[in-house]
């Protein structure tokens, strides 16, 4: 079983923001990405792993200004912590950088250097939102004010989450800054824009050359046959980033600056310990390049970024690999319901390895979204890890310790069955290499239970109490520890703190390129425990402690009262006509924070586009497909992101407490709703 030609390989994950805690949907990428890492050494290939804070942006400055602090001190701290989570995972970096260093700082002006060099840098004057009192520029969820349709007070500047409106910030009655209370003014600015659609030939090429995954280059072709934009790289001052060379007051992008974080890592990695930086960053290098990340983010690593490197002269990632959100208990993760769970608060509850496990048991090669439910976690863990790979070592091990002074026998009885746990090692390892970590978990605990299976059968405790069967226990028992021997080996991407004990009961390596035979005539050290049974207490008091209180009642109920002038006749009622429609497709909208535009069929009546303020409550991929309900005859509105057709319909508090009203069952798409 020993690998082939060893490759050389750089792997990375998306970078944590620097503004914020770990939490559980950070731990699904990082434990995904330390698996297949741990997975390719070993197999003897040179597989090396990085990643770093995202440590720019108007959010830590603000942060940093509230706390008293400066973005550096704000940044060091949560570098501190995001490092001591990621390896309370057991995640194993060979480098976590920060995306505020020299490396990057050098990085980011070579790129726009040669991007300019090439034609592919424009500059045009824009007008924006500015705070007059603080001197800043403001995204739209810098600005609040109430709603131009319903006279709610204290909504975003792009959509009422009282009753669903979009609009721009400049149809906010009474807008103000969310920063300073300032009345916003409009003010325009130079801004330096990426020449994306120069780069449409290419990325055609690059959609269509097997690099992404099926659904993530279709996603993305949307984009590109919808005719690509310019995409605006710089901001103004004050900002916390890299200064635009010659460009004073200007400042890179974060979003520019965080994918160009993976070389920086990389350069501090190879300056720590001599590898050469080219082989694997330059045009044409016969390495390997992968990025694991969110789908949320595939427009900027699937299209801006391969076309950012391609026009610098540097290489394009060999394959970009997506995963889904994580859910738990089959919803949005919630602190009202304790389920926002952050890495820190887990660990002060349970073993980090038992989520490590249950990540793989569930993770696949495809874009699905990953449910955590919490009861069937702690029954898959204690049945799978702690019932049958545990206890085939514990209840072996007794017997050696008792009768054969913790020593292997001097030959194998079941050479045939040893050889077939040895020959699914090519399968699990094609499962792994593949990023279908789930299905190699099935593997694994299919040979777990026909481990188990054959000491049931051979039943060493009724033969140890029996005259002159004591080689014949000894037989088994060292077979059932050669079978947990290659079991271990095989999970140790997986369970590396758990195959770490049991290398020192073993007395040797769990090396993936060694399994070419049993342990024969082997000593033993005195059994430990390897893991210990998950107490359902523990999940409960995590999800006590990660509770947050909801906001009290008077905060999200609406007026006991209507003014009459807001009061509306059923006539006026039975005007809006009400229909089902099929959600189409669904985007995020750049440049807003709270709108995704939705196509949404009606059947006969055609399509339409809506720009809906549900992003807070939805991922666009959770939507396609499902039915809901819109109002069809509201007249057309021109926003800023484009033309809005109509208006679905929502309930609920607002933020992540939104949800979509949905027809019955048997609706059709232009259904009329009575």
């Amino acid at each position: 079983m020993a690998a082939t030609t060893p490759r050389k390989i750089l792997v990375t994950s998306a970078l944590p923001y620097a503004n914020g805690s770990l939490h559980l949907g950070h731990l699904l990428e990082q434990v995904q990405t330390d698996i297949w890492v741990r997975f390719q050494k070993s197999r003897g290939h040179d597989c090396i792993y990085v990643c770093a804070d995202d440590a720019h942006g108007t959010a830590i400055m603000l942060t940093a200004e509230k706390l008293g602090i400066t973005p550096e001190e704000q940044i060091a701290a949560m570098h501190r912590e995001h490092e001591h989570d990621s390896a309370g995972f057991l995640v194993g970096f060979d480098n976590f950088h920060t995306t505020h260093s020299e490396e990057n700082r050098y990085w980011c002006e070579t790129i726009y250097q040669r991007l300019k060099d090439n034609d592919h840098i424009a500059a045009r004057d824009i007008t924006q939102a500015f705070d007059p009192e603080k001197e800043l520029f403001l995204a739209d969820r810098f600005i609040k004010g109430t709603c131009p349709r319903c006279k709610t007070p204290d909504q975003y500047g792009d959509n009422c989450e009282a009753c669903g409106a979009t609009y721009s910030p400049a149809d906010l009655i009474d807008p103000v800054s969310a920063i300073s209370g300032a009345t916003p003014i409009e003010k325009e600015s130079r801004h330096f824009f990426f020449r994306l659609p120069e780069l449409a030939g290419m990325l055609a090429a690059w959609l269509d050359s097997g690099t992404l995954q099926p659904q993530v280059a279709n996603k993305l072709r949307e984009w590109t046959e919808a005719g690509l934009q310019e995409w605006d790289i710089s901001r103004d001052a004050p900002y916390f980033g890299f200064e635009i060379p010659g460009e004073p007051g200007k400042y890179f992008y974060v979003w520019l600056d965080a994918p160009i974080g993976y070389i920086a890592s990389f350069q501090h990695y190879c300056e720590r310990t001599g590898h050469d930086f080219d082989s694997f960053w330059q045009e044409g290098a016969d390495t390997e390049l992968y990025h694991f990340i969110g789908k949320d983010i595939i427009n900027f690593h699937g299209l801006f970024w391969p076309a950012m490197l391609h026009s610098a002269g540097l290489r394009t990632p060999s394959a970009i690999f997506a995963h889904g959100f994580l859910t738990v208990n089959g919803t949005k993760m919630s602190k009202s319901r304790g389920t926002f769970i952050k890495a820190s608060t887990y660990l002060e509850h349970l073993d980090a390895e038992y989520l490590r496990y249950y990540f793989a048991a569930k993770l696949g090669a495809s874009v699905d979204d990953i449910d955590l439910n919490l009861e069937d976690f702690v029954q898959r863990v204690n049945s799978d890890v702690v019932g049958k790979i545990v206890n085939i070592a514990s209840r072996c091990a007794g017997f050696l310790s008792k009768g054969h002074d913790n020593r292997l026998s001097a030959g194998c009885a079941e050479e045939e069955l040893l050889a077939g746990f040895l020959d699914r090692g090519d399968l699990i390892a094609e499962h792994y290499e593949q990023r279908e970590f789930n299905k190699a978990i099935r593997e694994i605990v299919a040979l777990a239970d026909r481990a188990n299976q054959y000491i049931d059968e051979k039943k060493p405790w009724v033969l140890a109490k029996q005259e002159g069967t004591g080689s014949q226990v000894h037989d088994v028992c060292s077979v059932g520890i050669n079978l947990f021997r290659i079991l271990m080996t095989y999970l140790k991407p997986v369970l590396p703190a758990m195959a770490e004990k049991a290398e020192a009961f073993l007395g040797c390596s769990l090396d993936w390129c060694a399994l070419d035979g049993p342990l024969i005539d082997h000593q033993l050290a005195r059994f430990k425990p390897l893991l210990t049974r998950i107490d359902p207490k523990q999940v409960e008091a995590m999800v006590e402690a990660s509770r947050e209180p909801e906001p009290p009642a008077a905060a999200i109920t609406a007026p006991a009262e209507v003014p009459e002038q807001d009061m509306i006749k059923f006539e006026d009622f039975a005007r809006i006509d009400l229909r089902v429609a099929e959600i189409v497709a669904a985007e995020h909208v750049e440049g807003a924070d709270k709108l995704l535009r939705l196509t949404l069929g009606l059947g006969e009546l055609g399509q339409r586009q809506v720009f809906a303020g549900i992003k807070s409550a939805y991922q666009p991929e959770q939507l396609v497909g499902r039915l809901t309900v819109m109002v069809a005859n509201l007249a057309p509105r021109k926003m800023r992101f484009g033309v809005s057709e109509g208006m679905v319909l929502a309930a609920g508090p607002g933020g992540e407490e939104l949800y979509l009203l949905e027809p019955h069952d048997g609706a059709r798409p232009g259904m009329q709703v009575k």
